[in-house]
């Protein structure tokens, strides 16, 4: 019996010794604070650390815009005639190049017929009106007729005249040269002739098709011209200059900057606290078309600002950190307020209060999976 009592006593001598050193361990690992961890020589070795100071960079903020490419009113063209017919031939296709002065439809029409005889037979009534005009005036100055028919002479003459002049403007208009009209010569088409060197973004017409003058043929955009609206916030309008630079990209391509320059700040802000920025390309870009959405970037007036390499500063639950040397082996993770970043480099807001500190600039990656790890254990 005695040796049994013996036995127990013992256990709990044991177990009694077991839970000192228990609540000895966990009492160590309840002195680290919160966000601190200490590595083994092993676990920095692996991490590949360095650690590093702040240091002064030169940073230029840059405002990010986005807005739509559009075509101002010199831009885009629309084609009609100003007489009606029946579209002959076209072989234009949305899309398609088209250089200015090129012929992009051919229309005909038995009026065009009709306006080159009006305009040979005016030529010969005027012809015919100048003689009798020429007759009626060196018979008036010998008083061998009467003053009326001088009068009705040269009235008649100078109608003539009205009316020829006012034929050959309608021939200008439908782009037939009256000077190439003869008996001889008498066309029942007219050629449509680009107004400028472009491409074509729609066609509405059809061979076969009556067209009227208050229909649209063709439109036309003219790439050069484009521009982009870029949206600002009300509070960043006084922060964009006339002539500042701009690099823009499409979601398709965003390694392809494109160069523009701010030509126009509307003052006029909107019922959504914005006002339009209107950039132009400094060169033209065909594969740029209008309604196409793009990012923007607008670098501001460059500061100098204590900065961080942007290695150095990791995100945790939409929060940024970084990682302060405080002793051997030994981190602890600081929330940190950055700014803009250039370069490789990012800038600290509240660097203050983190001047003369050590931190890790390489490896703090790894040092926050570390934390969380030993945070979820």
């Amino acid at each position: 019996m005695k040796i049994i009592v013996l036995i127990i006593n013992i256990a709990l001598l044991l177990l009694s010794c077991g839970n000192k050193n228990e609540e000895k361990k966990v009492e160590t690992v309840k002195q680290l604070p919160e966000n601190n961890l200490i590595l083994t020589n092993e676990q920095y070795k692996n991490a590949g650390i360095e650690i590093g100071k702040l240091t002064t960079q030169m940073i230029s903020p840059v405002l990010k815009l986005n807005g739509k490419i559009e075509v101002p009113p010199q831009g885009m063209v629309t084609v009609s005639i100003p007489m009606g017919g029946y579209l002959k031939s076209t072989r234009l296709i949305p899309g398609m190049q088209v250089n200015r002065g090129q012929v992009i439809a051919v229309i005909e029409d038995i009026q065009y017929i009709q306006l080159q005889q009006d305009y040979l037979t005016s030529k010969a009534n005027l012809t015919l009106a100048q003689s009798e005009y020429n007759r009626q005036r060196e018979l008036n100055q010998s008083k061998a007729t009467s003053d009326k028919l001088f009068e009705q002479a040269r009235a008649n003459y100078q109608t003539q005249q009205v009316l020829k002049r006012s034929l050959e403007e309608k021939l200008k208009l439908i782009g037939l040269n009256p000077d190439n009209i003869s008996t001889r010569n008498i066309t029942k088409s007219i050629s449509v002739f680009s107004p400028i060197s472009g491409y074509v973004s729609a066609v509405h017409v059809n061979v076969g098709k009556y067209v009227n003058p208050s229909d649209v043929l063709f439109e036309l955009i003219n790439p050069a011209n484009i521009h982009l609206a870029l949206t600002v916030f009300e509070k960043d309008v006084n922060k964009l200059a006339i002539g500042q630079k701009v690099f823009a990209y499409t979601n398709a391509n965003p390694e392809k900057k494109h160069l523009l320059e701010i030509v126009l700040i509307n003052q006029n802000i909107s019922g959504q606290n914005s006002a339009e920025v209107h950039c132009r390309f400094k060169e033209p870009d065909r594969t740029l078309l209008p309604g196409m959405f793009m990012n923007a970037d607008i670098e501001l007036s460059t500061n100098q600002t204590n900065a961080l390499p942007s290695d150095a500063i990791v995100r945790f639950e939409n929060k940024q950190y970084v990682f302060v040397e405080k002793g051997d082996r030994h981190f602890e993770k600081m929330e940190v307020q950055i700014g803009d970043s250039e370069n490789g480099y990012t800038e600290i807001l509240n660097s203050d209060a983190l001047k003369n500190k050590n931190f890790v600039i390489k490896g703090a990656y790894v040092l926050l999976m570390a934390l969380k790890n030993e945070s979820e254990e």
